[in-house]
């Protein structure tokens, strides 16, 4: 049964769970950037980009600037945590776009995203992610699928430094960015909880519940399984 969303112009998406397997995340990206943080950080940890990331992790995490030791014990530790903090997504990023550049990762999304996310582009729909993933990290995983380059789709990029996900003025700040009324955005999404917050900004909010991802559907918002059971705009 499809959604019809007619006032929609603009559509914001999740990654994880939404457009994209969470096993890939977890049991791909995270794995992947865990075991080169050390080597990285020795490797790389007098370039300028790299250095600022360092600084900024050993201030949050009370040690040396100096001791990339205990930098990347900090990096570990975060990780560990599931914690969303900035230096850690920056330097997963960084890692991330060398895992890329070799070709030993790859974007992955679900087939009807990637068909879906096409055809609302080719009708002129605004197209943005937010994500708690870097916009570096972001950019990596659509401009590398199978299904070829999919950031150019996408205008806009949002993480958490926007703001949290669960907080409702993250979403005001996407939109007065986007210059689009809340009204005529969606935001989709596998958390209950974030799209609370994109409905209290006067977004609509959808939740993807997708077989195989342990999404528990919230009841709160409207829910499909698949991209394909949205339409959004005037239909074609």
């Amino acid at each position: 049964m499809s959604l019809s969303l007619p006032r929609v112009t603009t559509v914001v998406t999740d990654i994880e769970g939404t457009t994209t397997p969470i096993a890939f995340v977890k049991d791909t990206l995270f794995p992947y950037a865990r075991a080169r943080i050390p080597a990285f950080l020795a490797a790389h940890a007098g370039e300028p980009v790299v250095a600022g990331i360092c600084t900024a992790a050993a201030v949050l995490g009370g040690v040396e600037a100096s001791d990339l030791g205990a930098i990347s014990a900090v990096f570990l530790g975060w990780m560990d945590a599931d914690a969303k903090v900035q230096p850690l997504k920056d330097i997963q990023g960084l890692i991330w776009r060398d895992g890329y550049a070799r070709g030993e990762l790859h974007g992955e999304v679900f087939p009807d995203a990637a068909i879906c996310l096409r055809a609302w582009s080719a009708r002129g729909m605004r197209l943005a992610v937010y994500s708690s993933g870097s916009v570096l990290a972001q950019k990596l995983l659509f401009g590398t699928t199978r299904f070829g380059d999919l950031a150019a789709l996408f205008g806009d990029f949002f993480d958490t430094g926007t703001g949290p996900k669960r907080a409702a003025d993250s979403y005001l700040k996407i939109a007065a960015a986007l210059r689009a009324r809340p009204e005529n955005i969606v935001f989709l999404s596998d958390i209950a909880e974030e799209l609370d917050a994109a409905a209290a900004a006067g977004m609509a909010a959808v939740q993807v519940v997708r077989p195989g991802e342990g999404t528990i559907a919230g009841g709160r918002h409207p829910a499909v399984g698949s991209f394909g059971d949205i339409v959004v705009g005037q239909a074609a």
